[in-house]
């Protein structure tokens, strides 16, 4: 009986996996081939990108304040307290900035698209849609996977900023530390591998967080109880992957930019 069910579950999990490989690749392969619904893209746009402003606002700073108290209360013990603002940098840009911005936007959004996408599932407008002769992936999916990349890009670079921010502001009224050497040591120690490596991830995040959304949105099943399974497997596995992708990611570009280390 409890082979049974070990084999039933794995299978479940492959057949999962497969079916996710092949809406992944048709929802990417749809972003290069007509028709792009451009009013359904900026209608996305807003609201993932604009909705989701002050949260990446807000976490932004306060991961900067938090880095700056840390990084200033361990490098104390060696003197080198002016090196707070390249720490604080470098890690906001390479990976906090990006992992937290996927992350937050995932649990919004990615939770939002599984909901809507779900509830019109149990409720056959998509069936509809299909009778119609619209295909739901072009019309539902790409214009969020499209729009979910593009603005992730954006709120990471504002996830960034305002981290800094919130380390110069701890650095100047809480450590009573000097604010242009901490600004001089985010900017100066900066590197093209640093930049590069922050902006290649937030791509892959927002595709990833919103294949998974609309993925799962679109295989609801069994009512409203199926649209609450739905959400949650979206969440969770969107930030599980974000993690593990990151992680890739990293190896990969410490690889060919061994020198930054």
């Amino acid at each position: 009986m409890a082979m049974e069910t070990i084999d039933r579950t794995a299978k479940n999990i492959l057949l999962t996996v497969q079916e996710y490989f092949w809406f992944a690749l048709n929802a990417f392969l749809n972003l290069f081939r007509p028709p792009i619904y451009w009013q359904d893209f900026l209608l996305q746009a807003d609201i993932i990108g604009v909705g989701s402003l002050s949260i990446v606002i807000l976490s932004g700073i306060a991961t900067g304040g938090v880095l700056a108290l840390q990084s200033a209360a361990t490098l104390a013990h060696f003197g080198a307290t002016a090196v707070t603002g390249q720490f604080v940098s470098m890690t906001m840009i390479r990976e906090l900035g990006p992992v937290l911005t996927g992350i937050m936007v995932s649990g919004r959004n990615a939770s939002s698209m599984a909901s809507e996408l779900g509830s019109m599932v149990v409720t056959e407008q998509i069936d509809a849609m299909r009778a119609l002769g619209v295909d739901p992936m072009r019309k539902l999916a790409t214009p969020r996977i499209f729009a979910s990349i593009a603005m992730l890009l954006f709120l990471t670079i504002v996830a960034d900023a305002c981290g800094i921010v919130g380390g110069l502001g701890v650095t100047v009224f809480i450590n009573h530390h000097d604010g242009p050497q901490y600004l001089a040591q985010a900017w100066e120690h900066l590197m093209y591998s640093d930049i590069v490596q922050g902006l290649i991830k937030p791509l892959f995040f927002g595709y990833i967080l919103s294949s998974i959304g609309c993925f799962y949105g679109m295989r609801t099943s069994g009512g409203t109880q199926g649209v609450g399974r739905s959400t949650i497997s979206a969440v969770v596995n969107a930030s599980v992957l974000i993690i593990f992708v990151d992680f890739l990611i990293t190896k990969v570009m410490l690889t060919l930019f061994p020198g930054r280390m």
